[in-house]
Formats: structure tokens, C-alpha cells, sequence
């Protein structure tokens, strides 16, 4: 009996640690967690503006939009995040291509105009439209989606990095907000992610 005692809590110590694990393992991979919805922002429809006119999320029901907020003069993680995920529709038969939409939303209008994110975007992918809006307004969908961003001055040319999370948002067909995918997921992973999404 004494020794079930023992026992018993150390059994349900590796047990939840277990589960820990399988939780952080999903998260790394981006892959989704059971309820994985619970605790995520809470997302919701939104309007921005494109180069070609204002672009509305309600507008897009009935395809998978990934979110990704950044801007175009970021060096490094902005590139990075969407060359994979060109990587991820370049992979897609051209029956699932047409229900997929990246919004590129740049938390840099001073010098984001749309005219330069669409060609921004267009160098990644076709199906990449590159929105903005004023502050008050990025900031509003930001903060709905979980976003965050911080303008830091810098002593060059460019006079100022915006530093910013960097995680792509997964809305399903029906205009939720279902997964958040961390930076560095795989192009598999993101295919993968779309897919758990797509309507059959």
C-alpha cells in the first residue's frame, strides 16, 4: 500500500508532463492542439486596402486566408515567413490554390502604401495581397488577431525597424480565426494547415 502511494503521484507527475510535452511539441510544429480554438484571439471580419480597393475578410468566405502581419522594408522574418509560405501554394493542385488567400497586413502605412505592398507581394505569390490602413485601423485588427508591433528607431537610412510578432493566422472558410501557425513552420506544415481547412 505504501508503495502505491508513492506510486500513484508519480505516475500522474509523468502523465501530465507527458501531455506537456505532446502540447509543446504540437505548438512547435504548428500543428493544432485538441479545442486548439479555446485559446486563441478572437479574430472577427475586418476592411483594409489593397492597391485595387478595399479588401474585405467577409468578402473571402468559402476559401482558407492566412494572416500574416509585418511590413515590407523588414529585413529578415517578413521574407522568410512568406517565401515559405509561397513554398506551401506552390505545392497545392490548382483546385485547392483557387480557395486559398494570404493577406499580407503591413503595420508600417507611413511607408507601406498599397501601391508598393501589391508589388511587394506579387514578388512572393499571386494569391498574396498586401493590405493597409491607417494606424488606428491596423491597430484595431492587430489587436484582434493577437498581433503585436513596436516602431524602433535605428541610426541608418531606413530611421526606424518595426519590431512585430510573427505567427500566420489560419481562418477557416467560414470566417474563423482556427489556428496560429509560429514562425519557422514548414511548408509541409502550412500545406498541412490549409488542408485540415479546405471544404471537400
Amino acid at each position: 500500500m505504501r508503495r502505491l502511494k508513492i506510486l500513484v503521484p508519480l505516475i500522474v507527475a509523468g502523465l501530465c508532463l507527458g501531455g506537456l510535452a505532446a502540447y509543446v511539441a504540437g505548438q512547435r510544429a504548428g500543428e493544432p492542439v485538441a479545442d486548439s480554438t479555446s485559446h486563441l484571439p478572437s479574430g472577427g471580419d475586418f476592411t483594409l486596402d489593397s492597391a485595387d480597393g478595399p479588401v474585405a475578410l467577409a468578402n473571402l468566405r468559402g476559401q482558407v486566408v492566412l494572416i500574416y502581419f509585418g511590413y515590407a522594408s523588414c529585413p529578415d522574418v517578413c521574407p522568410t515567413s512568406l517565401a515559405l509560405i509561397k513554398a506551401a501554394l506552390q505545392t497545392l493542385a490548382p483546385a485547392d490554390l483557387a480557395r486559398v488567400r494570404v493577406l499580407f497586413v503591413s503595420v508600417d502605412p507611413l511607408r507601406d502604401t498599397p501601391a508598393k505592398l501589391k508589388q511587394y507581394a506579387a514578388y512572393f505569390h499571386p494569391n498574396i495581397i498586401g493590405v493597409t490602413g491607417k494606424p488606428a485601423e491596423i491597430a484595431a485588427v492587430a489587436l484582434r488577431y493577437g498581433a503585436t508591433y513596436r516602431f524602433t528607431p535605428v541610426q541608418s537610412a531606413v530611421g526606424y525597424v518595426v519590431d512585430h510578432t510573427s505567427v500566420t493566422s489560419v481562418v477557416a472558410p467560414d470566417g474563423r480565426l482556427v489556428e496560429q501557425l509560429p514562425h519557422g513552420t514548414t511548408a509541409p506544415e502550412i500545406v498541412a494547415a490549409i488542408r485540415r481547412w479546405l471544404p471537400h
